[in-house]
């Protein structure tokens, strides 16, 4: 759950980077709007978290500037390319959800529904994002983007 927490600090600082620079103001809410559904997010983890008796990654406060950061840079490329972004995004997030699901305990049943929540946001964000006029990225950017969310991902894990 951790590694969830992490990602949705990441989430909601892409969106808000995005939102910085967004230049028609129908993309700009669309971010913001996508920002709060994912402190929904942070805050569900948090209190999954809490209850499993662990803790957010140490690393939390790099994760939210650095994404922010990325957030602009993306948004800077244009709203086209800023919503693209999110469309692969997402559905990055899709198939890392996927996979704790696969691995979260039978048991853990109150996880597997924030998880199950989560997923279909994180769905209904790609979807939404296409529709708004998203672009594909290049296949380069969407590995580095692989590269950057493992990275991520795995120190969260462990720190």
């Amino acid at each position: 759950m951790r590694v969830n927490h992490a990602g949705e600090i990441a989430a909601q600082a892409l969106y808000h980077g995005q939102a910085l620079v967004a230049r028609e103001p129908a993309v700009q809410e669309f971010l913001l709007a996508a920002a709060r559904e994912e402190g929904d997010h942070l805050n569900w983890c948090r209190e999954r978290l809490t209850a499993l008796g662990s803790r957010p990654s140490l690393l939390d406060p790099l994760w939210y500037a650095g994404s922010a950061a990325i957030g602009a840079l993306a948004g800077l490329a244009g709203d086209r390319i800023s919503l693209g972004f999110i469309t692969e995004t997402e559905r990055q997030v899709e198939g890392h959800i996927d996979d704790h699901l696969a691995r979260l305990p039978a048991e853990d049943g109150a996880s597997r529904a924030v998880l199950l929540q989560m997923q279909r946001d994180e769905v209904a964000h790609a979807d939404h994002a296409t529709e708004r006029g998203a672009v594909e990225l290049p296949a380069p950017v969407r590995g580095l983007m692989r590269l950057t969310a493992k990275l991520m991902t795995t120190s969260a894990y462990w720190l």
